[in-house]
């Protein structure tokens, strides 16, 4: 009698993690990772919310008899899982670190099980789908900006949507910002002549989009290459960014007001509220389409 083969399919966030074909894909598309780290990978996948000790993953990976330094070749895998999936050890939204213990799969997880498809000539059973939920008590543990944190957009609740257009959003919202940073430096005597015209002190101000102008159009012209190219690791890269990204186009978002002597106090309005959400879009657009 053959022995009963798994093929067990793991779905969390964009990925998935295929046990017969020995493959992590993101919305599709393979990932290079292989070998040990998906093997330890579809171990903490099997056993999502639960500590997996350390020697629990060096029985099943390296057992006895296998001369390798595990501490390193263990630290090794979970670093290629955690750049592979965009996570982190210090902000974890998929793979937690319990010190000097092993490590726990916090993300939910769908498990299909493709051993109850039938193998027989007729027809195959659909396959069986089991929902395994994080441990709920956990959430806040693993939020370390605090409250804004939450508001925002995790890894694992981005929605999936064709690689190509989110790119192309991307590249736009860019485009857009480096429109505006020009466009305010070429004007720059009409936007101090609408300042002075609002404000007492405007030269502050005029100071202000220059100095944001001056910063943006490199932070722009940044993302565009990576955009344009598919950097490998543009997500993370942007993730770093966010902060100071999201403070520039904070900023920026009352650019319309510039020009409300052209195009009317309420249409100015009703741009620097879509603005407001440009950031967030960024970032949204960031974790569904970027490798």
């Amino acid at each position: 009698m053959t022995p009963k083969s798994t093929s067990r399919l793991y779905r969390f966030g964009p990925f998935e993690a295929d046990e017969k074909t020995g493959e992590l894909r993101k919305q599709g598309r393979r990932l290079a990772v292989q070998g040990q780290p998906l093997q330890v990978l579809l171990l903490l996948l099997s056993r999502p919310g639960d500590l997996v000790t350390r020697a629990e993953v060096q029985q099943a990976i390296w057992p006895e008899g296998t001369f390798v330094d595990f501490d390193h070749s263990l630290n090794t895998a979970i670093n290629k899982i955690r750049d592979a999936l965009g996570d982190s050890a210090a902000n974890p939204k998929f793979v937690e670190t319990l010190a000097k213990r092993g490590y726990r799969f916090i993300a939910p997880v769908e498990v299909i099980d493709g051993a109850s498809k039938s193998t027989s000539g007729g027809a195959a059973a659909p396959p069986s789908v089991a929902t395994l939920p994080t441990v709920e008590a956990r959430a806040d543990a693993n939020v370390d900006a605090g409250f804004a944190e939450g508001l925002l957009t995790q890894p694992h609740e981005a929605p999936r949507a064709p690689h190509m257009v989110v790119r192309s959003l991307l590249l736009l919202l860019q485009v857009m910002y480096l429109c505006f940073y020009v466009a305010s430096l070429a004007r720059l005597k009409s936007v101090e002549q609408v300042l002075s015209a609002a404000l007492s002190s405007y030269v502050s101000v005029v100071v202000l989009v220059i100095l944001t102008a001056a910063v943006g159009i490199p932070v722009r012209l940044y993302l565009v290459s990576g955009i344009a190219f598919n950097a490998p690791t543009l997500r993370q890269k942007f993730l770093k960014l966010f902060p100071a990204v999201f403070l520039l186009d904070m900023l920026w978002a009352l650019a319309p007001f510039l020009l409300v002597g052209e195009i009317g106090f309420g249409l100015a309005l009703a741009s620097t509220a879509a603005l407001l959400y440009s950031p967030f879009a960024q970032r949204s657009l960031v974790l569904m389409g970027t490798a």
